[in-house]
């Protein structure tokens, strides 16, 4: 009788871990099932995912004269301080690092309203637009409305336009 209930006893065990091992077959089985998954939807275009453009105002600046240092926009609703100082008196700043000599701002959240925009390659990151000792700009800078620098800055009131809250796309080419 020890003998079969011995028998019975492995083959109790051998059940089990043939039971186990489903389980933890089944269990290693979900997991490469997971991470398939994972790699597969990894591997999937952006294109994909894209959410149609947020409501906003976007600004391309597609001239950049090399990838030194950053681009910053910076977006003025009243003429106070344009386009000079606009680390005082800018509303909203936006500073982005260059990519293939290019460079996106993307302002959200933003009310209907006048505005203008002033946008500077800071090559050496001091945070302002470096000039020679005439006083001529020896970064890249650039305006919204094709605001043009003759012997100063333009104005507010050359370089403003209207957002009426929606989708806004501006392109900024930048003046070296």
């Amino acid at each position: 009788m020890r003998i079969l209930m011995g028998q019975s006893d492995n083959r109790k065990s051998a059940l089990t871990s043939t039971a186990m091992l489903a389980v933890i077959r089944y269990a290693m089985g979900v997991r490469y099932v997971a991470l398939g998954s994972l790699l597969a939807l990894t591997s999937l275009p952006a294109i994909v995912f894209a959410q149609p453009s947020c409501p906003g105002i976007h600004v391309k600046i597609p001239n950049i004269e090399n990838n030194t240092g950053t681009v910053a926009c910076a977006l003025f609703e009243s003429p106070e301080g344009f386009p000079a100082e606009f680390l005082h008196s800018a509303t909203h700043i936006v500073m982005m690092k260059i990519q293939d000599t290019k460079a996106r701002c993307s302002f959200l959240d933003i009310p209907t309203g006048t505005y203008a925009l002033a946008v500077i390659h800071d090559e050496n990151m001091d945070g302002k637009l470096n000039t020679n000792f005439l006083g001529v700009p020896t970064e890249g800078y650039g305006f919204s409305s094709g605001a043009e620098a003759g012997m100063s800055a333009p104005s507010f009131e050359a370089a403003r336009f209207s957002y009426d809250g929606g989708t806004l796309d501006l392109a900024i080419r930048l003046s070296y």
